[in-house]
């Protein structure tokens, strides 16, 4: 049953009359009704088309954080092969919001990362909706580093609200566990790839995408701080979570402007979450062609790009 964002209600009313014309047909009490489900059917593909290439920075939040959106899992399912995960921080415990482990991506041997929300109430709260504690973190940086001495690639998927603010991941060191998996990116001698596939927020996010190639799916957003949080800091209200996303600049297309992110993956009609399929299909050729571009580079060469790119963002502005 397909879920509806509040902005999406005029697609959602055309949708439901063509189901309605759809199940007469079938049931053939309605005679030549065909031509009404073709005109029906174009009518609600141009609303949707036309919706959602005019949509504002909050209206792109929601879409980013739609339930059905596919997720981590999906994509390691869709595009990568003989997927091998490896838990443990070596230190403390298992945190199940980051996953990584060892695949193979169109036959090339790899190390994937990335963030898990969860689809269910139960596999929500087992991966804590994507926010990493500490032990995430050190996860991900011994995964970097094991793929840096085997001399793989590593292929990171952001989709996070942001690092789990709780006490427990305070006591633990969240701030010095994020800078280090930054570190572990801007030190790879190896290429690495990162997407955002759904939400980026803030050092959550950067501490698995400070990459080579950042990549964005046209439809998510990246920023230091949700907009209901800057909101909150700004004018103490939430209710003004969409005037801060419009004045954050969170959008791929705002991004790639500013020179934060490389390229910008088209979405299917309808978002992500309407054809995942063709999603990650989308995403696979954008991770591949961006590995194609770092081929040949040596370590040296690799981290000397990676720096430059990062210490250039906000200097042409």
């Amino acid at each position: 049953m397909r879920s509806y964002l509040d902005f999406e209600k005029p697609v959602a009313e055309l949708e439901s009359k063509l189901e309605e014309l759809r199940e007469l047909s079938a049931k053939g009490d309605a005679v030549a009704i065909g031509d009404d489900i073709s005109r029906l059917q174009t009518k609600a593909a141009d609303a949707l088309n036309q919706l959602y290439g005019n949509l504002t920075p909050w209206q792109k939040t929601q879409v980013a954080r739609h339930p059905m959106r596919p997720h981590f899992s999906d994509y390691a399912g869709a595009l990568f092969e003989d997927f091998v995960p490896l838990a443990g921080d070596r230190k403390f415990a298992d945190d199940q919001a980051i996953l990584g482990g060892f695949a193979r991506f169109r036959g090339q041997a790899v190390c994937l990362i990335g963030q898990e929300k969860g689809s269910t109430t139960e596999t929500r709260i087992k991966h804590n909706f994507g926010m990493a504690r500490p032990e995430g973190y050190r996860k991900a940086a011994r995964l970097m580093e094991l793929a840096d001495r085997f001399g793989l690639p590593v292929i990171s998927l952001v989709d996070t609200a942001g690092a789990f603010p709780g006490l427990d991941a305070e006591e633990r060191g969240q701030a010095e566990a994020i800078a280090r998996s930054t570190d572990a990116c801007l030190s790879l001698g190896v290429p690495n790839v990162a997407v955002i596939i759904g939400e980026g927020g803030s050092g959550g996010a950067i501490a698995i995408a400070t990459a080579n190639r950042v990549l964005m799916l046209e439809h998510s957003i990246y920023s230091v701080i949700s907009p209901e949080g800057a909101a909150s800091i700004l004018w103490r209200d939430t209710a003004k979570a969409q005037e801060a996303a419009t004045n954050m600049r969170i959008t791929a297309q705002d991004l790639q402007r500013f020179g934060i992110v490389d390229a910008i993956i088209a979405e299917p009609s309808g978002g992500a979450h309407r054809d995942p399929e063709a999603a990650m299909t989308a995403t696979g050729d954008a991770i591949e062609s961006a590995l194609a571009s770092l081929e040949g580079l040596d370590a040296a060469a690799l981290r000397k790009a990676r720096r430059e790119k990062f210490l250039a963002i906000g200097r042409n502005l």
